[in-house]
């Protein structure tokens, strides 16, 4: 009889931030197991982690996977986006599921507050973005309330250092990547996306503000769509809060919203790093639940 509870094998490609902590949530999920910590490295930070946890690493890169496809049925890639864009085809030939966390833009985009159970059908989903996971629940509704968006504008700002070196790297693809997310979620005509990365110390915590040009708000039926929309976003993003309840200011709806991580491996200040793993993690997971329900 074959074992539904069986965990599924994963393997993070990547040992940067973004890596090393999906390997923390990893190590702790009842549907998860990490079989490999993969990158280019052997003395990096992550892959120190990694040995110290009992986890297999490689410096093989994609290869690791290529030569092993066996090992592996789902691959987290936190590389890069022009380096996912070469990974994505051979993870695909090799029937491996791909969790992409950066802005590539290859698979089907996963919100999982928004449509997590839509994307257990593909071999490969893009986490669009950290301002794109904090945002687009919230621009999504918007559009549920309101059948005329004309414009929704988002602006994140994050703690500079935890802005990685391939978050640096992506810039161009984060902004294009987050407002293709925000304009197919909330049906908005225009759409814009800012990034400010603050190097205050001590640092902040991550914040995003949505604003939005509707022809007639209805904030009566805005607010608690908006507050029930929080809710499904803490059951797997637990530090996301509103800091700002939805509100009409010179003729545009604004709600912000402020996230702090779960200091997994980093800091709490990082919510802008911890939001998009924990969504990646919640659609792995599901991914998981779906093949075990399968064997059944």
């Amino acid at each position: 009889m074959a074992d539904t509870k069986r965990k599924l094998k994963t393997a993070i490609l990547g040992s940067g931030l973004i890596g090393t902590d999906l390997l923390v949530k990893i190590l702790r999920s009842e549907y998860l197991e990490c079989t490999a910590f993969i990158g280019r490295n052997l003395q990096s930070r992550g892959m120190s982690k990694a040995m110290s946890l009992g986890v297999k690493i490689s410096d093989k890169s994609i290869d690791e996977i290529a030569q092993n496809p066996s090992s592996y049925e789902l691959v987290f890639d936190a590389t890069s986006a022009q380096n996912h864009k070469i990974h994505a085809p051979i993870l695909e030939k090799l029937g491996i599921l791909a969790i992409d966390m950066t802005p590539a833009k290859v698979g089907g985009m996963c919100i999982p507050g928004v449509n997590l159970h839509d994307c257990v059908s593909l071999m490969n989903v893009n986490m669009v973005t950290c301002g794109g996971q904090a945002s687009i629940p919230l621009a999504h509704v918007i559009g549920q309330v309101h059948k005329d968006v004309e414009y929704i504008e988002v602006v994140s700002t994050i703690a500079s250092r935890s802005a990685g070196p391939a978050t640096r790297a992506n810039l161009d693809e984060y902004i294009e990547t987050t407002e293709s997310g925000v304009k197919q979620f909330s049906g908005a005509k225009k759409t814009k996306a800012i990034l400010v990365l603050n190097p205050a110390q001590p640092c902040i915590n991550m914040q995003t503000t949505v604003f939005a040009r509707v022809a007639n708000p209805d904030m009566e039926r805005l607010k608690p769509a908006i507050d029930a929309m929080v809710k499904k976003i803490q059951a797997y993003v637990p530090g996301y809060q509103i800091a700002v309840s939805p509100t009409l200011e010179n003729g545009r709806i604004m709600v912000m919203v402020r996230v702090q991580g779960l200091g997994d491996f980093l800091p709490s200040y990082a919510g802008n790093l911890d939001i998009i793993n924990c969504a990646a993690i919640a659609m792995a997971e599901e991914y998981a639940k779906a093949r075990q329900s399968a064997k059944r």
